[in-house]
């Protein structure tokens, strides 16, 4: 019981591990569309970042939505400079398994993407997605301009507020400016496609989410 409450606590910043300077090593391209996975985000396009369990499901849930140009997986929220997953998972940087979406905002809108944000995981259980126990599993938007944050915050209002009426308990979503993004290490970039019969421990509702005015918020 100890070790389980240890693990749904955040760590303080002056107990974080300082982790390093070098980034961590990833993938070169993204296994399913072929593009450079850490190329700069191209005119016109724009970027959304979030957290909802293990990243592997998370990812290619994102991956397979129209007008996603590029999908990564990484780390973020934390206080540990270029974490390894092992650091990241003893619950000693603060840091969120999170998925890095680069959409084109001709061809979707970032409500789009809250819509799947919001019915691909159950944004009420904590520190913890189903079978998935620990400070990186927790639910999280982090945006990256004003409007981002607008239709984040009224969509978890509204998420909310149907999750309630479905017996379900407070959203626990936290909603921040985007951090500092690491990448996450090669294996795990686009790791359901490379092993599709490999674990997903996500799993939504069943609650539908409303979406809202549908503004790309790029």
């Amino acid at each position: 019981m100890f070790l389980m409450k240890k693990k749904t606590q955040m760590v303080a910043p002056e107990a974080a591990l300082p982790g390093r300077d070098t980034p961590v090593a990833t993938a070169a391209t993204h296994v399913v569309s072929g593009r450079p996975l850490t190329a700069e985000v191209p005119e016109g396009m724009a970027v959304a970042m979030f957290g909802l369990g293990c990243f592997w499901g998370a990812e290619r849930m994102f991956w397979k939505l129209p007008g996603v140009w590029l999908s990564m997986v990484g780390y973020a929220g934390g206080h540990t400079r270029n974490p390894t997953y092992q650091e990241v998972c003893s619950g000693q940087t603060g840091h969120a398994e999170v998925v890095r979406v680069v959409f084109d905002p001709a061809q979707t809108s970032y409500d789009a993407l809250l819509k799947a944000f919001w019915e691909g995981h159950d944004p009420t259980q904590g520190m913890r997605q189903g079978n998935d126990v620990g400070t990186q599993y927790r639910s999280a938007i982090y945006v990256h301009n004003a409007a981002q944050r607008e239709a984040a915050e009224a969509s978890r209002a509204a998420m909310a507020a149907r999750l309630t009426a479905a017996g379900y308990g407070p959203v626990t979503t936290e909603i921040a400016e985007a951090p500092a993004f690491y990448f996450a290490e090669a294996y795990h970039q686009q790791y359901l496609a490379k092993n599709p019969g490999g674990y997903c421990g996500l799993g939504g509702t069943g609650v539908t989410c409303p979406i809202g005015t549908g503004a790309t918020a790029g």
